[in-house]
């Protein structure tokens, strides 16, 4: 675009002239058009266009120039403020203006990719009734597919063995057909304690899963529901009631104490062995209660009997009928146990385990053996089923006639029953399983959220959904392994063929199945790329869904008035944090790998595109929020502030802008079912997270990038304080670790800017403008509002003094106060030194 030249008058260049009145350059510039040139020149020079170029015309007014040539002609530049609307004057603060204008087009692009596939939010909710009406039949017996229940475990100590034994028995007195129900545990840690406490789980399950056909208990596991308050009944059934409620809370009771006891039992139990049945100067062996040889890992880890070293184990824990002799209340029922399979995969050093996922595709091989389900649904070790129809709520969109074919699996909300009342850190993060997860669901579907989510097997080998499918396919080894039992459970699965009777447990099959789990299984297969669930990435969940997406099938979101599961979250900071670092440090992987969404997923649909994109690369908006989030130094420093003051109307853009971003917000938790305090614990553990875990987890891509080294993520612990019968214990521990420094930096920040500020005021109010004083007000707004986002970090700071907020609001204000003072100390004693 051109600009027109204005024109000037010799009066007007006199005024900016810095050679004098006789120079040529005077006369050559006061050619123009008389005295409406020289107004129009005023105008837009004194609005638009500054000098330029003085510097050099002093030089050449004071050496005469080389050849005695005067200048010839002047520069003008375009003020800053035009230019470069929040932009310093100055070229020391460019880097940041960039940095600045980056960051508001990443905002704006992460924003759109938000939104985009929010157009058509669904609500699915499971028709339980007619599921019941079509498939249970009037004999008592069902129609119903089976389903596999896959639980994960790694390690006993960071994730407790009651809250795994809670969930295999809320799955245990599910309300399913018992013959086409199966639940399979893995355990990474290859120990002992683990399996004997599934054999104690058997025991009492003969006690519980009645009780629970009984009375129609919610929730069914025994922990959570013991915790409830009874409520009050009347008449006879009442009295029936209270006498089963009190003899199971007993057994309970002393069902918790076997476990307890059960470390030390196998210490003492190995003791005697080792000292009667070990020759001298060999490995002192763990012993099992049948006298055999543990062949996982030993107390006393040795060669081959390691946690990172043992062979792999498959044993059935197997149901029973009911001892009706031991408890004569349950004498009207007849209730048989589902199957119940330990497992623990061959661990090997020179083999990588591939983490959850791995241990998922062993349990995925090793039920293909034993009972072959057409649904699989997999729980982490804590979360439990706290509806006992939500199975059959799941099965309900994969039988349905209208996408049930077409439905690769069911994604379930994920609840937690131990975050404190005020959820400090977002732990529901309701914002996203109930706004984000509806949103996907009128699309392609939800995506994995790694727990609580229901498979069709077949999607999960790799099958194309049926309008995408070829008319014949057979399994091959190549893709699925040497396995010939496994390859003919395939092609079996293919054709949705089912024995409901499990196979003889005779030492062929045994063999069969322990070679599923063989550390070296997965080479040369396509197990953790196009079969199961996928490998060399710290979140397996979000890549095995764009794996299923991208293959042409859909999945669904599934809702229930009463919760489908609970689990448990980390309330602990330092805990939650370590868990977001290894959630956005793979997707991230995702991003830089070739499941990347912008060009993976040949049949994956646009918006479905757009939202796994967002999934990927939001970490690094952190980034930009971390660099305006230390902007309030700008206090701290002498003299000026470093960002030139926008325009009045670039502001109120802005404010219409943020406007418009709540007023959609607010409609979003309007339909999504949010509260207010749940959308604001999400904005600001969000802020909390991008000072801390999400920069963190950018760096560890870097790093990745850089040295070509994998990503390193500890397990999440769910290990509570048991030292306290505060229930709420770990919410104030504060655990250090340098995540941690970035966020106490921008908080000291913006609480000494607030502080310094104040002192400001006092020194200059008298010299201050109106003007200024209004500007000063308006930037403090943006410091109080970064103050705001982490008060839950500043809880955390203050340890178990948090348990009183209002120390807070009092301590806060006597920050404020103490750099104040020190800073008109400061300009008292040094203000003529240095500038203050």
């Amino acid at each position: 675009m051109a600009w027109p030249a204005p024109a000037a008058t010799g009066a007007d260049v006199r005024a900016v002239s810095t050679v004098g009145d006789g120079g040529l350059a005077d006369r050559l510039l006061a050619v123009g058009n008389g005295g409406a040139a020289t107004k129009q020149k005023s105008a837009v020079e004194g609005k638009y266009w500054v000098p330029a170029g003085e510097a050099e015309r002093q030089a050449a007014t004071e050496c005469g120039g080389e050849d005695a040539r005067p200048l010839l002609f002047r520069k003008y530049k375009l003020r800053g403020a035009i230019l470069h609307p929040y932009r310093h004057n100055k070229s020391n603060v460019m880097w940041f203006w960039t940095l600045s204008v980056a960051g508001d087009a990443w905002f704006g692009f992460s924003w759109l990719l938000n939104q985009l596939p929010k157009f058509n939010p669904i609500k699915s909710i499971p028709d339980l009734c007619a599921l019941k009406l079509h498939y249970d039949l009037p004999d008592g017996t069902s129609k119903l597919p089976g389903i596999d229940v896959f639980i994960t475990t790694a390690d006993p100590i960071n994730e407790p063995i009651l809250y795994t034994m809670n969930s295999i028995l809320s799955i245990l007195a599910t309300d399913y057909p018992v013959d086409r129900l199966a639940c399979y545990v893995s355990d990474d840690s290859g120990a002992l304690i683990l399996y004997e406490a599934l054999v104690e789980v058997a025991k009492f399950a003969t006690l519980w899963v009645p009780f629970c056909h009984k009375h129609c208990i919610e929730p069914r596991a025994p922990e959570s529901y013991f915790e409830l308050v009874v409520p009050p009944r009347t008449g006879r059934a009442s009295e029936e009631f209270a006498n089963d409620y009190k003899r199971l809370q007993m057994d309970y009771d002393d069902f918790k104490m076997r476990l307890n006891k059960l470390s030390d039992t196998i210490h003492k139990r190995s003791d005697v062995y080792n000292r009667t049945r070990t020759p001298e100067g060999d490995a002192q062996a763990t012993w099992m209660a049948n006298g055999m040889r543990w062949p996982g890992t030993w107390i006393d880890p040795t060669e081959n009997h390691g946690k990172g070293d043992h062979t792999g184990i498959v044993k059935a824990v197997n149901g029973s009928e009911v001892d009706a002799n031991r408890n004569p209340s349950f004498n009207t029922t007849d209730v048989c146990l589902p199957m119940l399979v330990y497992v623990s995969r061959e661990k090997n050093p020179n083999y990588d385990h591939n983490k959850k996922a791995g241990a998922l595709n062993a349990l995925l091989r090793v039920s293909a053996l034993l009972s072959n389900a057409q649904f699989i649904i997999n729980f982490d070790c804590d979360h439990y089923i706290n509806n006992s129809q939500a199975l059959r709520a799941a099965v309900c969109f994969m039988l349905d006639q209208r996408e049930g074919d077409y439905t690769a699996f069911v994604q379930f909300p994920q609840r937690f029953n131990n975050v404190d009342p005020t959820d400090r850190y977002g732990n529901h993060n309701r914002v996203f399983f109930d706004g984000t997860m509806l949103a996907l669901n009128g699309l392609q579907g939800p995506s994995y959220l790694g727990t609580g989510c229901m498979f069709r097997r077949i999607a999960l080998y790799g099958i194309d959904p049926p309008h995408c499918r070829p008319g014949n396919i057979t399994a091959e080894s190549n893709k699925y392994g040497n396995s010939t039992p496994l390859i003919d459970s395939v092609s079996k699965a293919i054709k949705q063929e089912r024995s409901t009777t499990p196979p003889p447990l005779d030492d062929t099959f045994v063999t069969g199945m322990e070679m599923v789990v063989t550390a070296s299984y997965d080479n040369g297969t396509d197990w953790g790329k196009g079969v199961g669930y996928i490998y060399d990435i710290a979140t397996e969940d979000i890549v095995t869904g764009f794996r299923i997406h991208g293959q042409g099938w859909r999945t669904m979101y599934c809702t229930m008035e009463h919760d489908a599961f609970c689990g448990t979250a980390p309330i602990n900071l330092t805990e939650r944090l370590h868990q977001i670092v290894r959630w956005s440090g793979g997707s991230l992987e995702m991003f830089f790998s070739h499941n990347n969404p912008l060009v993976g997923g040949q049949r994956l649909q646009l918006l479905q595109r757009v939202s796994y994109l967002n999934m990927t690369v939001y970490p690094v908006t952190s980034l930009f929020i971390l660099l305006y989030a230390l902007c309030p130094v700008m206090w701290l420093v002498p003299d000026e502030i470093h960002i030139q003051r926008p325009f009045t109307r670039y502001v109120v853009y802005l404010l219409i802008i943020i406007l418009m971003i709540h007023m959609i917000g607010w409609l979003e938790i309007k339909w999504a079912g949010v509260t207010w305090m749940d959308y604001w614990r999400n904005e600001q553990f969000f802020m909390i997270g991008s000072t801390s875990a999400y920069p963190i987890a950018v760096l560890h891509m870097a790093k990745r990038l850089l040295t070509k080294k994998g990503i390193h993520f500890r397990v999440t612990s769910k290990q509570t304080n048991s030292n306290t019968d505060d229930k709420f214990a770990d919410l104030y521990e504060m655990q250090w670790t340098p995540m941690l420094i970035p966020t106490v930096f921008v908080l000291v920040a913006n609480v000494g800017a607030i502080g310094v500020a104040m002192g400001k005021a006092v020194v200059y109010m008298g010299v201050w403008t109106v003007a200024k004083k209004v500007h000063a007000a308006l930037g403090l707004l943006f410091n109080v509002w970064i103050m705001v986002l982490l008060y839950p970090f500043a809880l955390a700071i203050m340890g178990r003094w948090a348990k009183r907020p209002i120390i807070l609001v009092v301590l806060l204000p006597a920050v404020f106060l103490v750099f104040g003072v020190i800073y008109v100390a400061f300009h008292i004693l040094l203000g003529n030194i240095i500038p203050i």
